[in-house]
């Protein structure tokens, strides 16, 4: 056979290939055999590896996996992916429901869909052929994850059909179905790992699995649930889905129109009553506005739509024993009580533990040893008690009170007045408290020092190799080589093994290197001080310009501070006061981390010196945050609110419409981010 008859073959295979694979895991009705099917595809992989010259990378070979991912690239979502607003009762359903009948009146109707219970995903199109795959992550920016996307056999790799667009997006849920789920925790209990806690959890850590080939035998499925252009194809969404079922794509068979708000009850309580049955997890029902015209008219909030809601069904609750309650520590010094349950299933998963919150939680439910208690997973989660069965209670059971001491250095706990939590004020020399500021330190929006997490900290702190920030820049690579630990997750109970190998104690070295760039407002941030959060250490580091001068201001000059309160002065304060935090410092200068900046009052050369401008909506080049960042490298002050003393109002899609409203009464200029950049190159 030559290149010319492996092409024309190849293009056949192809196409019978994909007929099939839509038939098999899109619609249920598979036309051929299992044989068949991988005499198929046993044909195609020849061919493609006797003329590697005319492998197509959305050939149907390409699903069974074999590429390795090292790094998934961080891309911005051409369409940010915003979440929506949660209810769990028909009253506030209701309200919804008013709104939009005051907004629009009373003639449109509603789609409702099944909320899944998965890993949000946006696949972009081009030509037919899919392009990129990419996580929900923030909204604004997410993880490409194209390779590991083109295994699940549901989703289409390329498209035939007439009306295709050259370019667009669909939004959809990849999700592992039961019997995949139970097939892979067999495998890993076999093998003697630790098998996922639910099939949400399986499917997060599968889409980010460096070799696709291992990603390709786990099963992944993925439903489809929405379209995305630049000029709209149809008129209404659920259109949009009959198209998307047209063209290929997996669409639930549980889409049903609702013109009326008993109709949207009756769809709940009957997918509420399926839910057990169906082959997949899903976690609620989510109602839309199905007119675009409408959807446009009501608009969005800063976060989610106007237009749509999600309604969560309530969480399974379940009755146990309450065995104990012990005591976390935070890097704070806050003490978190934990119930220690008799373990019981709730909602998939086997729950041993379950967060108190604080002593007056406890004190409210008045808990005792061996009590009965009720227990729920919050948005089904996070296990919380919700109830005591008082009726149950043994005769002699004995009142848990709250710890009068600090269960890791046996310091007497303190609480401030008009606060529910407990402190151990031992911050030097209680283990937890040192290993919370270390990782708060090392964490991505203070130091960002990469590949040393939470289990290695434990380790440094465990073999004394540190026992303060500024020991993390006396490390030296023969200290490091070769540690190990098994570390436990205090309310999982997982347990993992982590180790220092001689890659990842280069690459722990150098991140501690490049975090010397770091500025001074971040700096300042990763101390931990009590109270200081990013917003206001990045005003302090530039009002002050220097750690110095901060460390030396005043209960009153820190007060004069736009924003600094009576509380975060004395926190301030009290943190500079100390003998070990000024040695700190003072080893973290040496070492080369930034302490200097700019101050505030000093002009900036720059394009919008003296222009004052809010930020409002989201962007398609930059972050919000990366768009404040920008207009105060050239000059421009950012705040929070449109006053007679804003200079432009920098408008992304789905801004606030008050702070739209305000900027058009006071007259001030709206500008893009393309005239943002105008400006800054002018």
């Amino acid at each position: 056979m030559n290149a010319q008859q492996a092409g024309e073959r190849i293009l056949q295979l192809t196409a019978i290939l994909n007929e099939h694979n839509h038939r098999y895991y899109g619609l249920a009705q598979p036309t051929i055999s299992d044989y068949e099917y991988d005499m198929l595809m046993e044909e195609l992989i020849k061919l493609e590896n006797q003329f590697p010259e005319l492998l197509d990378q959305n050939s149907p070979s390409q699903r069974v996996g074999g590429q390795v991912t090292k790094k998934f690239p961080v891309v911005r979502h051409k369409y940010p992916m915003l979440s929506l607003g949660n209810t769990y009762s028909k009253e506030e359903l209701q309200d919804f429901d008013q709104r939009i009948r005051k907004a629009i009146g009373n003639d449109f109707e509603y789609v409702c869909e099944l909320k899944f219970d998965g890993v949000a995903i946006g696949i972009s199109y081009s030509n037919g052929s899919i392009l990129r795959a990419v996580t929900r992550g923030d909204g604004v920016q997410g993880d490409e994850v194209t390779t590991n996307i083109k295994t699940i056999r549901s989703l289409p790799l390329s498209l035939k059909h007439k009306d295709l667009p050259n370019e667009f997006e669909v939004r959809g849920e990849v999700l592992m179905p039961h019997k995949s789920f139970q097939k892979l925790n067999e495998e890993k209990i076999n093998q003697g790992e630790e098998p996922f806690a639910n099939p949400r959890n399986a499917a997060a850590g599968s889409l980010k699995m460096q070799d696709s080939a291992l990603v390709a035998k786990r099963g992944l499925d993925c439903f489809i649930y929405g379209l995305f252009t630049d000029k709209p194809l149809f008129a209404t969404h659920y259109e949009s889905l009959q198209a998307l079922r047209e063209w290929g794509f997996k669409v639930s068979e549980f889409t049903k129109k609702c013109t009326t708000l008993d109709e949207v009850y009756l769809y709940i309580e009957t997918l509420e009553q399926l839910r057990p049955e169906l082959p997949f997890d899903i976690d609620g029902v989510v109602i839309k506005v199905n007119d675009y015209a409408h959807q446009e008219q009501l608009g969005y909030t800063a976060k989610s739509p106007r237009w749509a809601i999600a309604y969560k069904f309530k969480a399974e609750r379940v009755a146990t024993r309450l065995l104990d309650v012990i005591y976390q520590v935070g890097r704070t010094g806050a003490v978190t009580p934990v119930a220690v349950l008799k373990p019981v299933p709730v909602a998939g998963t086997t729950v041993k533990r379950a967060s108190l919150y604080n002593a007056d939680r406890m004190a409210e439910l008045n808990l005792h040893f061996l009590d009965e208690v009720f227990v729920e997973k919050g948005g089904d989660i996070i296990p919380k008690i919700v109830s005591v069965n008082h009726s149950a209670r043994p005769a002699n059971a004995r009142k848990v009170e709250f710890a009068t001491h600090c269960p890791e250095c046996g310091t007497t706990l303190e609480r401030q007045e008009g606060e529910a939590v407990y402190y151990c004020p031992n911050s030097e020399h209680c283990p937890p408290q040192i290993q919370g500021k270390i990782e708060h330190f090392i964490s991505r929006r203070a130091m960002d020092v990469e590949t040393l997490g939470q289990g290695r900290i434990e380790i440094l702190i465990s073999n004394s190799l540190i026992s303060n920030i500024a020991d993390l820049y006396d490390l030296k690579y023969e200290q490091l080589l070769g540690l190990e630990k098994s570390i436990t997750d205090p309310i999982t109970l997982k347990t993992k093994k982590i180790s220092f190998r001689e890659k990842t104690t280069r690459n722990i070295l150098s991140a501690l290197e490049n975090s010397k760039q770091v500025p001074f407002e971040r700096v300042l941030y990763a101390l931990g001080i009590r109270l200081l959060g990013e917003t206001m250490a990045r005003k302090l580091a530039r009002h002050f310009g220097s750690i110095d001068a901060l460390m030396q201001a005043s209960y009153d000059e820190l007060t004069s501070v736009p924003e600094v309160g009576e509380k975060m002065a004395q926190s301030l304060i009290d943190y500079f006061q100390q003998p070990e935090h000024k040695e700190i410092i003072e080893r973290l200068k040496k070492a080369g981390l930034q302490f200097e900046t700019q101050k505030e009052g000093v002009p900036k050369e720059g394009p919008l010196n003296g222009a004052t401008l809010v930020v409002s909506g989201v962007f398609s080049h930059y972050s919000r945050d990366e768009i404040k960042a920008l207009i105060e490298k050239h000059g421009g002050k950012v705040t929070g609110s449109v006053s007679s003393k804003t200079t432009y109002l920098v408008a992304g899609d789905n801004m606030g419409p008050e702070k739209r409203k305000k900027a058009e009464e006071l007259g001030v200029k709206i500008i893009s981010e393309d005239d943002l950049e105008t400006l800054i190159k002018q």
